[in-house]
């Protein structure tokens, strides 16, 4: 008797990045959390969900190809202003807002109190 087998595909969080809102939070949260490489994923991540590949990140970051290669690389140490490039690259902003907790990210992602 065959058994049947169920297919299984590998999980991309790239998949369910599919609004910006969602993308920003997910940026949001690994940049709270602190961990850089988990940074850099998030990065990559938010590159593949708006199926962008490294050369269309660094002509539109206007640095190098190896340059984002490096950057986002699992050893890579980049310089701010390199994650900075990329982050614009994506589309995106960082901002600073308050560590306390009577301030959340509207929708403009501006710190407001509750």
């Amino acid at each position: 008797m065959k058994k049947n087998r169920a297919e299984v595909r590998e999980f991309d969080v790239a998949e369910l990045l599919d609004t910006e809102s969602k993308m920003t939070a997910y940026l949001n949260a690994e940049l709270e959390e602190g961990d850089p490489h988990y940074i850099k994923v998030a990065l990559q991540t938010i590159a593949r969900a708006r199926n962008m590949n490294i050369t269309e990140i660094a002509k539109k970051a206007q640095v190098t190809r190896a340059t984002v290669y490096r950057a986002l690389a699992i050893n890579g140490n980049p310089e701010y202003s390199t994650i900075q490039k990329i982050v614009n690259a994506l589309d995106m902003r960082l901002l600073a807002v308050p560590k306390t907790e009577d301030y959340v990210l509207t929708k403009k992602f501006v710190g407001q109190k509750k």
